[in-house]
């Protein structure tokens, strides 16, 4: 086995770390807690103002389901205007006098919009068309003249591709914007809500054409290969050039303006040495860059309006060791919806009174959540056996010694994405159960620039897995796990990399859990939704070629080699996901058992990919807690 690389920083880091941990050491053991207690539907959550300012709306329960309920002014009492009791409302939003919520069937993924006045009177079905997701393009906030319409994508034409279409959310009209012969996949407008960008990608590469006005045809902008960075966010309150965030020439994601008449990046207007930017907030009403964010260990912000840059450090000021997010605002800028958290607490809703600056508590909407019985979520770094640094965070349960503790090693899904600092209810829920929690960014993870990124191409199962692998070889080394409980458990991307921990790594871990986790590469591709398809090039890149790199494919696939796996394995599936097929876990199962190794398979009817109403969640985690705790023997 190659020797495991740790730099003297490292060293310094951890000494640091255990510091950090065992000052909290005096703090005292948490009660074992209702496992409803970090899964349970929130009293009032995901809060939003209305534009006119008279009305606040929040999600609550309503027969064990989400649904968002309305509440005028100072009144005490609130009107449910939805009543969805087989799936949770998700995603909704003000738009001019009405609410707009979306909706799928069973986790399909084909989302439905609605929309419903603030009395719950006259919802109307938007886009009622069986089998077509529809997407938002622009809501048009703070564009003049638009308060009740909006840009929606449907893939109705074709399966394959979006359209245009402006969407009264009044009268439920739609109008053709565009006739999207070309296949354009993305769309961006400017400061009057006119389509002025559109993409269009060939597999591998992306194309972005521009045109100067709604009356003008597109023309070829810039052709960039996928694997460089070029995101329009918005026009200068000119309408001339674009904002965007790029990579183009640098490793890292900035900010850039670029002019489309000559074609050319004007300049650079900000960026972090070590992070990629993660998003751009340009305020359309006052036509100006506000600030950009990027995540290091936490989230960060850089400010270029004055306003507010001080709206938020009196926001900080208030609530000093909390998160701050201002979430929703009326159109006079008078009154927000704020929110305050941290990795402790899933937060709470105030509302803040610009003029004034005062703050007044509107919600907490998980009280039942004590601060002080959780646990702290600590960043930390590791180098794996080739010398990249990894990032992740380490979960202690509360007032527990650091050492010699049953592991969870937690990888996340995507896999193009990353862990956050902050509350996460499954973290909480394994660290009151006595469980070390180990996240990691592992190569291919967003943020970290786009070397870090590729080196994950064609790398499932080989060095991405090996980083989680060494993560794990790092906490046995520091005496934080105990090397005979260590189990993994992961969603998605985070699933096909605990089968592929069992599966190449078999004497590694005492237990695995895989929700709806890719088993098998050939099928996984096989059954991708129509959606993603015009990206199959790319993925093939990326992932592996079925045809041209089937052989490795063959050899990442770990259910092609289940009979290497010993690890006893809990597999939940939801029978409608659309993006990793039931099949994926059926083969596995079938194969396992086949094996003689023990396997526990819970599939929810009435899911997709992953699980979201609460029964279906309370029957999953109770079902993880008791495997997990027959085969790590769990002291608590």
């Amino acid at each position: 086995m190659k020797k495991y690389v740790v730099i003297s920083a490292l060293l310094i880091l951890s000494v640091v770390f255990f510091q950090s941990f065992e000052k909290k050491e005096k703090e005292s053991l948490a009660p074992l807690l209702d496992l409803k207690t970090f899964f349970r539907n929130g009293e009032k959550t995901t809060f939003r103002i209305s534009p006119d300012g008279n009305y606040f709306s929040y999600r609550a329960d309503y027969k064990g389901k989400m649904n968002v309920f309305v509440q005028k002014g100072n009144d005490q009492k609130a009107i449910r205007v939805t009543e969805d009791t087989l799936r949770s409302i998700g995603s909704y939003f003000w738009k001019g006098n009405r609410i707009v919520f979306s909706q799928d069937f069973g986790g399909d993924e084909n989302f439905q919009l609605f929309s419903v006045k603030p009395d719950g009177s006259d919802k109307k079905a938007l886009t009622p068309f069986a089998g077509v997701r529809a997407v938002i393009i622009d809501d048009l906030k703070d564009v003049k003249g638009k308060n009740s319409e909006m840009i929606v994508g449907l893939n109705k034409r074709t399966r394959e591709y979006f359209d245009p279409y402006l969407l009264n959310i009044d009268t439920g009209v739609l109008t053709l914007l565009y006739d999207n012969k070309e296949n354009y996949d993305e769309w961006i407008t400017d400061n009057e809500g006119v389509i002025r960008l559109a993409s269009k990608t060939d597999g591998v590469n992306i194309t972005w054409n521009y045109r100067n006005s709604a009356a003008e045809p597109f023309s070829e902008l810039l052709t960039t290969s996928f694997k460089e960075a070029f995101y329009p966010k918005s026009f200068d309150s000119l309408n001339k050039d674009i904002y965007a965030m790029s990579n183009i020439n640098r490793d890292k994601i900035v900010l850039v303006s670029y002019d489309p008449i000559v074609k050319k990046e004007l300049k650079e207007i900000y960026g972090v040495k070590d992070y990629d930017l993660s998003d751009v907030f340009y305020d359309r009403k006052k036509q100006k860059l506000v600030n950009v964010t990027w995540e290091e260990a936490k989230m960060e912000k850089h400010f270029f309006d004055k306003e507010w840059k001080e709206i938020d450090g009196n926001l900080k000021s208030k609530f000093k060791n909390y998160e701050v997010e201002v979430l929703s605002y009326d159109d006079a800028r008078t009154k927000a919806i704020v929110w305050i958290g941290n990795d402790r607490t899933p937060g709470k809703y105030y509302l803040y009174d610009f003029k004034t600056r005062d703050s007044k508590l509107a919600a907490n909407p998980f009280p039942w959540i004590i601060e002080s019985q959780m646990s702290y979520m600590k960043p930390i770094t590791y180098t794996a056996r080739d010398g990249m640094v990894i990032h992740g965070y380490l979960t202690i349960p509360i007032g527990v010694e650091p050492k010699n503790l049953p592991l969870v090693v937690n990888p996340h899904g995507g896999p193009w994405a990353r862990d956050s600092w902050g509350f996460n209810n499954e973290v909480q829920f394994l660290a009151n159960r006595g469980y070390a929690v180990l996240q990691m960014n592992f190569r291919g993870s967003t943020g970290y620039g786009k070397d870090f990124w590729q080196s994950s191409f064609k790398q499932w199962g080989k060095t991405m897995q090996d980083d989680i692998t060494d993560g794990v070889e790092w906490m046995k080394k520091e005496g934080i796990a105990d090397k005979d409980r260590i189990a993994i458990y992961g969603g998605s991307y985070g699933g096909y990399a605990t089968l592929a921990g069992v599966a190449f790594t078999p004497d590694l871990y005492a237990a695995a859990v895989d929700y709806v986790g890719v088993s098998n590469m050939f099928s996984f591709m096989n059954t991708i939704p129509p959606y993603w398809k015009p990206y199959l090039d790319q993925f093939h890149e990326m992932v592996g070629d079925p045809v041209k790199d089937s052989l490795f494919l063959a050899s990442i696939s770990p259910a092609l080699h289940a009979d290497k796996i010993k690890t006893p394995l809990f597999i939940a599936q939801g029978a409608n996901d659309p993006r990793v097929n039931k099949d994926e876990s059926d083969q596995m199962v079938a194969a396992l058992k086949k094996q003689g190794v023990e396997v526990e398979y819970m599939v929810k009817k009435d899911e997709g990919h992953g699980f979201h109403n609460q029964d279906n969640m309370y029957d999953f985690y109770g079902a993880m807690e008791t495997f997990l705790g027959k085969h790590l023997k769990s002291k608590k």
